[in-house]
């Protein structure tokens, strides 16, 4: 028995190292199939969560109400990454989560995962769209022709109806 406890203790190891390699390998994998999908590269730094999360909501198409992958509106997919990325339970409606959920920030302060909020030809000057920062002037939203996509806030029509940024009271940072 004395001897065997070393080569337990050593199968222990090797098949501990090799679980985890794989659990980095399948991490790093989905880290690169976001940047693919999202279009741009996720470095270090970045919120691995978020973009990974992000990225599984691409194509998801609108629906009014909606709050699935089946369908969803831009407020039920913010509800739903910042849920499974922050544990974070937002207002189900932009115009609320603008109010009750965040405090205003400025374009040039944004962070990833800070909300971003747009008015609509619809709504005059109050909230209409809601999305997620991601990273480079780009955020993730879902739009009523295209569904869940990445824009990017230099685009004139974003730049036109732009509200403000939104940072979560009870997300850590």
């Amino acid at each position: 028995m004395k001897r065997l406890l070393p080569l337990i203790i050593a199968a222990l190891l090797l098949s501990s190292c090799r679980t985890q390699r794989v659990a980095v390998d399948s991490r790093m994998r989905a880290i690169v199939h976001a940047a693919v999908k999202l279009g741009f590269d996720i470095e270090e730094h970045d919120d691995h969560q978020l973009m990974i999360a992000s990225a599984e909501w691409l194509g998801t198409p609108y629906a009014p109400g909606g709050t699935t992958k089946r369908g969803v509106d831009c407020s039920g997919l913010t509800c739903a990454i910042y849920k499974d990325v922050y544990n974070v339970q937002l207002s189900r409606r932009s115009a609320d989560q603008l109010k009750k959920d965040c405090y205003r920030i400025r374009r040039s302060k944004l962070q990833e995962g800070d909300l971003v909020f747009f008015t609509t030809p619809g709504s005059g000057k109050k909230c209409g769209h809601v999305g997620i920062y991601l990273k480079g002037d780009r955020f993730i939203h879902a739009s009523t022709s295209r569904g869940v996509m990445v824009s990017s806030l230099n685009e004139s029509f974003w730049n036109k109806h732009w509200l403000c940024g939104g940072q979560s009271h009870r997300r850590k940072r």
